[in-house]
């Protein structure tokens, strides 16, 4: 058994290593053009970029269960506030690209969340793929959203989803 895991750790190194170096190499993009020179034998899946959506800002939002407590362990890992409101019982913090939203009594599990037509620092980007889109396309792959948006509107909605192993993915577009 430990020599099946090693090998297929292996080759999982291998695949990631092999297209870090094309990267590295610049060969994934030649003359800044969105052509690709991957090699034939590299799975059609890693070639194609096509159906990527733009999610947004990504963060971890955690359930704690001492704000307070949360607040200070994380700055003391570097993290400031920059969102969010003691007295609402939740703050959004970062350090660097690296953002969390700590929220007492708001969710039962931790959620991750991307935020459509923000950036890591809460600003308003142009271009995304708005939530509605981003449902329309889950839809499409057969993903059940456990929260849908109204189609009909436009502006700030939410949807949720859940991963294989209950994980809840929370898309939140405030714009």
């Amino acid at each position: 058994m430990q020599h099946n895991r090693r090998h297929w750790l292996t080759k999982i190194g291998l695949a990631f290593t092999g297209i870090g170096l094309l990267q590295f190499k610049g060969l994934a993009s030649p003359n800044n053009t969105n052509e690709s020179i991957l090699p034939e034998h590299l799975p059609q899946h890693l070639k194609e970029q096509t159906d990527l959506m733009k999610l947004g800002a990504f963060s971890v939002s955690l359930n704690v269960k001492d704000l307070n407590a949360s607040k200070l362990f994380y700055e003391n890992l570097g993290f400031k506030s920059f969102g969010g409101d003691i007295k609402l019982n939740y703050l959004i913090m970062n350090n660097d690209q690296a953002i969390i939203g700590i929220f007492q009594g708001m969710f039962e599990k931790n959620i991750l969340t991307f935020n459509p037509g923000w950036d890591d620092n809460a600003k308003k980007i142009e271009q995304f793929d708005d939530v509605r889109i981003i449902q329309k396309r889950l839809k499409e792959k057969g993903i059940k959203l456990m929260l849908e948006a109204d189609e009909k509107t436009t502006g700030p909605a939410s949807i949720m989803i859940a991963d294989p192993d209950g994980n809840l993915i929370l898309f939140d577009q405030h714009v």
